[in-house]
């Protein structure tokens, strides 16, 4: 059986050394292939609308632009890449500004290099990655908006169970897509209606909302 195609992908950090050992970590992994640097928010924009990178790994604060207008630009670009912040900010406010903004995932760099791989692992075979020890903050400011207390209390149509199992798991809207064997456009509708239903603004947030309420509905 043939190995998969190595993951391409673009860093965008204002930090030169910090980048330079996060581009060797990924050029000591088969999985990854490097293919682009950029120092500053609108190089990296240029770069991924050229690159059309697999994933993005995006610094949050930088000198001439911050890293959550650069993700919306991205996105609103229509780029497939996969967007993960790898930032030193892990407050709360900055977390969930990423996530509600469309990233898929948000790793602090104080991370050990062997965790950092993992996770861009995870990320590259479709799953949502966020840093143990940010889970609680997002727990906490769940709990401040009002919504539903049970996924029964959401009133979700079956489909829209289904998918919201999907998000637990942290598949992005292609892996669930082909899984469900619909159409990813179809997908992101029912993520829209699901996430209007629990008054929540990201599929992270969802994901967070649904296993907490699947674990304290365990005898």
């Amino acid at each position: 059986m043939s190995q998969p195609d190595p993951q391409t992908i673009l860093v965008v950090d204002d930090h030169p050394l910090f980048r330079k050992g996060v581009i060797q970590l990924i050029h000591a992994a088969p999985e990854f292939r490097f293919v682009g640097e950029a120092a500053s928010g609108r190089e990296g924009i240029l770069l991924a609308q050229r690159l059309r990178p697999d994933m993005i790994l995006l610094d949050l604060n930088m000198k001439d632009m911050n890293g959550v207008d650069v993700l919306k630009t991205i996105k609103d670009d229509g780029l497939d890449s996969r967007v993960i912040m790898l930032t030193v900010s892990d407050q709360a406010d900055d977390l969930m500004a990423a996530l509600q903004a469309g990233a898929d995932g948000y790793l602090l760099k104080d991370m050990e290099p062997e965790d950092l791989m993992q996770q861009l692992g995870e990320a590259a075979r479709g799953k949502i990655t966020i840093s143990e020890r940010l889970t609680q903050l997002l727990v906490a400011s769940l709990r401040e908006k009002s919504r539903p207390t049970s996924l029964a209390e959401a009133g979700l149509t079956e489909q829209e169970n289904r998918i919201l199992e999907h998000l637990i798991d942290g598949k992005s809207n292609k892996l669930i897509a082909r899984d469900m064997g619909i159409a990813e456009g179809t997908v992101k509708v029912h993520v829209k209606h699901l996430l209007k239903k629990l008054n929540l603004r990201s599929r992270v947030e969802a994901a967070v909302w649904a296993d907490r309420c699947r674990r304290q509905a365990r005898p």
